[in-house]
Parts: structure tokens; C-alpha cells; sequence
């Protein structure tokens, strides 16, 4: 999954959306004028669920963090994302559970295409900080869902999500909706299969979509899918619910 991931990123086709991601996350919030860490030059960034470290990395040098927490269960992606950003801490953990992180520690947290953790995020994000998520829309590689190649979407799933960081204490500020129809090669389309959730369904068909047809022609030909995902920016609530 993850070496798919790396080549799907490399080919540049997720560009629009990772450049909505760091416009949204910009300007960053800055540190507290309390804050221990006060002097430090940028906001402290975590990534819940950073993959290989592209869309961190993009993120870090537009807004000059001061420190980069990037974190997965798969170990082999927190290594893959620390060696893409110079100086990052890498953690390895499991989102469902609760984080072996300090209360506060984060002014900027990202949460791309992964699973979130509503309570455990509004404790690690400072009051005032801020959380971009990004979900995809029902629409979204909806010609290879049409055969089963990748997982469905719920229809309201952009709702819900806000809903349940909205229950955490995190209220919507703002949020882009990117679409977007892109040409993809057999290769592409192979990696879009194999580095989503449709991999842990089902890794026959993805080692398939993988091991195709090797002839130039193949690797040549183009697909029309669609791309289409809701970026979202929360901020922490000042006085949470339980003030």
C-alpha cells in the first residue's frame, strides 16, 4: 500500500488537493505568548496518520513549523515520512486508542485520507489551534468504483465527520470542495486500487491490478476518473464542552 501510495503522490495527480490542504493551513496559528515554547518560530505540527509524509512535508515548509510530529501504525510509514522531512519526530501508534501524546502539543494537526479519533484529537490540539481533515466525496474515483475496484463513499460523510469533531469540542471554520476529472495511465490506476482501504478488502484483485498486462500499450492507455474530495478546517474551541 504504501509503495503505491508513494508512486500515486510522486505522479502529482493528489497536487490540487495537497495545495488546498496547506492553503487552508495557512496562516498557521502561532504558539501562545504563554507557551513555554513561545520563541519558537512556527506552530508545532502533528500528522495523525502520515502516510508516507507528502502532504506533512508540503505543509511544514509552507507554514515553517517549529517541529514535525508525524505518526502511523505501520512503522515503515513513519520511517518513510521522517526521512522526507529533516528534523521530524517520528511516532508509531494506533489511532482508535488513546495517544501517547502530551495534552496541548500541537497547534497545527493534519488528518488526510486516515481514521480520526474525535477525543483524543481535541486533547492533543491546543485551545485555538487548528485541524485540517480531508474526506473523500461520494463522487470521488467514482469509475472504479463502478466495478468494484476500489471501497464506496457514504453520501453525508463530510456531515458526519464534522459532526463528531464538532462533539469533541472542534467547530468548523472553513472548508473547500476539490474536484476535479483527471487522465490516468494503467499504472496510476493500479496504484489508486492498491494504496486505499480496497487493498485490505481485497489484495487479490489489487495484486492483479498490480501484475497487469506489462506491455507499453497497457502502461499507455488512459482512464477518465474523477476526483473529488471536501478539505476541512476545524479549530479547537477556546472553552470545551466539559469547561
Amino acid at each position: 500500500m504504501l509503495t503505491a501510495r508513494a508512486a500515486l503522490l510522486d505522479s502529482s495527480l493528489y497536487g490540487p488537493i495537497c495545495e488546498t490542504v496547506a492553503d487552508l493551513a495557512t496562516p498557521a496559528p502561532r504558539l501562545p505568548a504563554e507557551s513555554a515554547d513561545a520563541t519558537a518560530d512556527g506552530p508545532r505540527l502533528v500528522d495523525f496518520g502520515c502516510g508516507t509524509g507528502y502532504y506533512a512535508a508540503q505543509v511544514a515548509a509552507r507554514v515553517s513549523a517549529s517541529s514535525v510530529l508525524l505518526t502511523d501504525r505501520s512503522p515503515i510509514a513513519v520511517r518513510m515520512a521522517t526521512r522526507s522531512i529533516p528534523g521530524a519526530t517520528g511516532v508509531v501508534l494506533d489511532i482508535w486508542r488513546p495517544l501517547p501524546l502530551r495534552d496541548a502539543s500541537a497547534d497545527l494537526a493534519l488528518n488526510i485520507f486516515a481514521p480520526r479519533n474525535p477525543v483524543e484529537y481535541a486533547r492533543v490540539v491546543r485551545p485555538g489551534g487548528v485541524l485540517v481533515v480531508v474526506v473523500p466525496r461520494e463522487g470521488h474515483l467514482a469509475e472504479l468504483r463502478r466495478d468494484g475496484s476500489v471501497l464506496t463513499v457514504p453520501a453525508d460523510k463530510e456531515r458526519l465527520v464534522a459532526e463528531s469533531l464538532g462533539a469533541a469540542g472542534f467547530a468548523v471554520a472553513a472548508r473547500e470542495h476539490v474536484e476535479y476529472a483527471a487522465s490516468v495511465t494503467a499504472d496510476q490506476r493500479a496504484h489508486l486500487v492498491a494504496m486505499g482501504p480496497s487493498a485490505h478488502h481485497s489484495r487479490e484483485a489489487t495484486m492483479d491490478a498490480l501484475s497487469d498486462d506489462d506491455s507499453p500499450s497497457a502502461h499507455g492507455s488512459a482512464q477518465q476518473v474523477t476526483v473529488s474530495v471536501d478539505v476541512l478546517t476545524f479549530r479547537r474551541e477556546i472553552a470545551s464542552a466539559s469547561a
